[in-house]
């Protein structure tokens, strides 16, 4: 089974890129699933029912999010009829579901939706929470999780708990990849991936209004560059009997450059 995971897709130029290049890249690479982190997608906070279509129609076959899940109200309605997570560990009686099933002729693959607690919203203690998860799967060929969490110490944390216990773990919410992709005991790992879309300003946002914060302590609206330059980033894992035997990281810059890097394996 070969899966691709993409970063926080940011506003129109993430969503744009998508468009562009994950059609070719999924058959390229034969990918039988792709997930993507979705909580930036409509115009940088939450997702909306049309750009989710948008993307489940441009090969997205499952969504992820984090703690704007919820900042496009409307998309409430719809969580429990398509395929998007919140965190898993968001407290009783929200809406949606943590966990989502994929599956294809290669097999089933479970993905999970999971938050941190620091700088985060109020949830339920994620390392409890995804230790019970485990014990009540339903039968799967591999287990992915999106860790949406601030502090890296957080997400390596969640490795040592689970290595070897899944297939894959990816950090999502900083917006900014970090260059420590690996297999740990069979365990997929990079603590974040960072965003798709806009990379020459503040986490796919244009410059001025965190400057200007930065500058006077007075918070200014936040938008989407018009024109910017851009990113793709997605995450590829192969897995073998749930193990995770392969991994790679693709990135687009621009239209024009493209590089992959490999993982390295820690025994």
């Amino acid at each position: 089974m070969r899966f691709g995971f993409i970063g926080d897709i940011v506003g129109k130029p993430g969503r744009a890129l998508v468009k562009e290049y994950l059609p070719r890249l999924k058959e390229e690479y034969g990918l039988d699933f792709v997930i993507a982190n979705g909580e930036n997608v409509s115009h940088g906070f939450g997702i909306n029912r049309k750009n989710a279509k948008e993307l489940l129609n441009n090969g997205v076959d499952l969504l992820t999010g984090g703690n704007h899940s919820w900042d496009k109200k409307e998309i409430i309605e719809y969580m429990d009829e398509m395929p998007i997570l919140r965190p898993l560990n968001y407290p009783l009686g929200v809406p949606g579901s943590g966990i989502g099933y994929l599956k294809s002729e290669k097999g089933t693959l479970a993905v999970i939706n999971l938050m941190g607690h620091y700088a985060m919203p109020q949830s339920q203690n994620v390392f409890v929470e995804i230790l019970q998860a485990l014990e009540n799967l339903e039968p799967n060929d591999g287990v992915f999780i999106d860790f949406h969490a601030e502090a890296t110490s957080e997400k390596q944390m969640l490795l040592h708990l689970l290595k070897g216990k899944v297939s894959a773990i990816v950090g999502t919410h900083t917006h900014v990849g970090t260059d420590d992709l690996q297999i740990y005991q069979k365990t997929g790992y990079l603590t974040d991936i960072g965003l798709t879309g806009c990379r020459d300003g503040v986490l796919g946002m244009a410059v001025q209004s965190p400057l200007k914060r930065a500058l006077t302590g007075i918070s200014y609206p936040l938008e989407i560059p018009k024109e910017c330059k851009e990113i793709f980033q997605m995450v590829v894992f192969e897995l073998e009997e749930k193990e995770c035997i392969d991994a790679f990281k693709i990135k687009i810059y621009d239209k024009d450059s493209v590089f992959t890097t490999k993982a390295w394996h820690e025994l």
